[in-house]
């Protein structure tokens, strides 16, 4: 064994004892069978969703039993840190609802500092205590002798470490340990390990219950080398002494920690602490083919914890997924509920559970279905700000036309739609709410159209124009739903379609097609997109002048700035530009109504020029509109 005053002299003078550090950080005062858990990640990377699953779990232990959940980062392994890792930890909990109570960037908390790399003098005062007990020793081996000792153990088969004849510090005489630290030689500190021939341990783990293995046997580095202006502990060390001195009872943490534990006890044991509960996670998996892997930080984009917020999944609804990847019985029922559930250990498995998307997506969209338009409205504002920018203006700008197309979605009296799962789908499913976000509008001969001919599809939208334009009761703020699809159902049945679906199946060679036909061009003109919200209740959201978008009252003359700067003239232009749309694939008692209904509308269509009430808007976007003079550039059923 060294002299004390050869270990003192290795050591700061004013160096604390271990027993300053136990009446600083003090038992805490909680509750029986509250439990102190701690997220400890290393600021080495990008979060990765196992480790958020890792703190979703590891939280929800402390929380529910009224006990402590901690952050601290483990920051001892400088060489592999990257810069601001430690204050991105901080922020990626907060945004899914995971904050700690304790430590963090911020180190709020009197059991802190919460990064190790401030708390040297702690882990100094336990390395100089384990010295003095002969429990660690210096050793002097360079890096040639450790290399040239691991491939003499490779090519023997024998465990890689430090130890037996491997490890000459190990009984090297005092006086020339003393002799070597004075003349400067570098060195690290390693933990003298109690057998030279271990045998096997057995510990309790929170999920697999009994656990047995072989025990430690090898002399592990505690302190650094000598050599560096600040000598660090390893993470070994520095977690053992953390652990006892915040008081952590139950320990959450990776399966791949589960080979180091018997270490940990043994330094828990030379250090005189009682080592806490562990419960060692399954990681997280991935499907590929009928084999299933571990998720991968190099190879799969969603292992990454910013994918989640970049694509917009509400933190809930992931919090809630992350639960349910804990505990099965969680990911059915509620989000609520499944919050307010406890987490049980006992009802994880040693299996590693499969990270599924698709059901992620379905429990994102029971969540952002249960909310009222206003907390729907708040919290896609707050994701797009950041993630969505030009979203996020428009939002904040037209509140009420975005409280409007949320609102469309959840009809009174009806259930929710469910066609939001993250909330960067709110562009494609709402977008064409916004002017702003509409961009151009489907051509005639776009396949969204059903495959009627394009002369028709003009027709059908001219029709509506003019008809809403023109009757109050049915293209006014007063509309009722009943009015609107009555005058809908009329307009299908002058194109030849049935009036209403009952009519189509009864008798569907009468028609040239069911009422849906003519309902999807106007859905199409409206939104671009084949399935929207209820139509009445779109069209309401977008008000007369968006849908129909009249042109100003008199003959001739150039539609004002404002009007012609709107949906009609921009889709009018794509339109004069469509290209051909092939070959006509109709069959031909359709194609022969079809061209009747559009040669016998030319006549109509002409008469309603008369007017100085061309109709415009996204309603117009098939008629060809010239700026110049609000009449229609060509009839009807001619080609653009």
């Amino acid at each position: 064994m060294l002299d004390l005053s050869v270990i003192n002299a290795m050591f700061p003078p004013d160096l604390p004892e271990p027993a300053d550090w136990e009446r600083r950080f003090r038992p805490r005062a909680l509750p029986e069978g509250a439990e102190v858990t701690r997220f400890a990640p290393s600021p080495t990377g990008h979060l990765h969703i196992g480790g958020l699953y890792t703190a979703a779990v590891a939280r929800a232990l402390a929380h529910q039993s009224g006990g402590v959940h901690v952050l601290r980062v483990e920051d001892t392994d400088r060489s592999r840190e990257v810069a601001g890792a430690a204050q991105e930890f901080t922020r990626l909990l907060a945004a899914f609802g995971l904050a700690p109570d304790e430590g963090g960037a911020t180190g709020a908390g009197e059991w802190g500092p919460y990064l190790q790399s401030e708390r040297r003098d702690v882990y100094l005062s336990h390395v100089r205590e384990l010295l003095r007990r002969d429990r660690a020793y210096p050793c002097f081996c360079d890096k040639e002798r450790l290399a040239a000792s691991a491939e003499e153990q490779r090519a023997g088969r024998s465990p890689i470490g430090y130890y037996g004849r491997w490890a000459p510090c190990r009984t090297l005489a005092p006086e020339e340990a003393a002799r070597r630290t004075a003349a400067g030689e570098p060195y690290v500190v390693r933990f003298r390990c109690p057998y030279e021939f271990p045998g096997r341990v057995r510990f309790t783990d929170r999920i697999r219950a009994a656990v047995t293995m072989q025990d430690n046997g090898n002399d592990i580095v505690l302190l650094k080398s000598s050599q560096e202006e600040l000598p660090l502990p390893t993470y070994h060390f520095a977690h053992v002494v953390d652990d006892h001195l915040m008081r952590v009872s139950l320990v959450v943490r990776g399966e791949e920690w589960l080979s180091s534990t018997p270490v940990h006890l043994q330094l828990h044991a030379a250090l005189g602490f009682d080592p806490p509960a562990y419960a060692h996670l399954a990681p997280l998996m991935k499907a590929e083919g009928p084999s299933r892997r571990k998720l991968s930080k190099r190879k799969d984009p969603e292992a990454s914890v910013d994918y989640y917020l970049a694509a917009g999944y509400p933190p809930a609804a992931v919090q809630h997924y992350l639960r349910g990847l804990a505990n099965i019985r969680l990911m059915d029922v509620p989000t609520a509920e499944a919050l307010a559930a406890p987490v049980r250990l006992d009802g994880m498995r040693p299996s590693g559970p499969l990270l599924d998307l698709p059901k992620l997506h379905s429990l994102s969209r029971e969540f952002i279905a249960s909310l009222s338009p206003d907390e729907l409205y708040g919290q896609l504002l707050a994701w797009a700000e950041e993630y969505d920018p030009e979203l996020g203006s428009v939002l904040a700008r037209r509140r009420g036309l975005a409280l409007a197309a949320v609102a469309a979605g959840r009809p009174e009296g009806a259930p929710a739609r469910k066609d939001l799962d993250r909330w960067s789908c709110f562009r494609d499913r709402y977008g064409f709410f916004f002017a702003e976000l509409f961009g151009p509008p489907p051509a005639a001969d776009d396949d969204r159209y059903g495959g009627l001919a394009p002369a028709l599809v003009r027709r059908i939208a001219g029709e509506f124009a003019a008809t809403f334009a023109a009757d109050p009761t049915v293209g006014s703020g007063t509309a009722t739903p009943e009015g609107w699809y009555g005058a809908l159902r009329a307009l299908a049945e002058r194109q030849g379609h049935a009036p209403d679906t009952a009519s189509w199946r009864r008798d569907p060679a009468r028609w040239a097609g069911p009422p849906s036909e003519v309902a999807n061009v106007v859905r199409v003109a409206l939104t671009g997109a084949t399935r929207s919200p209820d139509l009445f209740a779109v069209a309401r959201a977008l008000g007369r002048k968006e849908s129909l978008f009249p042109s100003p009252a008199g003959v001739g003359g150039c539609a004002p700035r404002s009007h012609r700067s709107g949906r009609a003239y921009r889709f009018a232009s794509v339109q004069r530009h469509a290209p051909d749309p092939g070959p006509d694939v109709r069959g031909p008692r359709r194609r022969a109504l079809e061209e009747a209904l559009v040669a016998g509308a030319r006549g109509r269509v002409r008469a309603d020029r008369g007017g100085g009430h061309g109709p415009g808007g996204r309603a117009a976007l098939l008629l060809g509109l010239r700026h110049g003079s609000g009449a229609l550039e060509q009839p009807v059923g001619h080609g653009p």
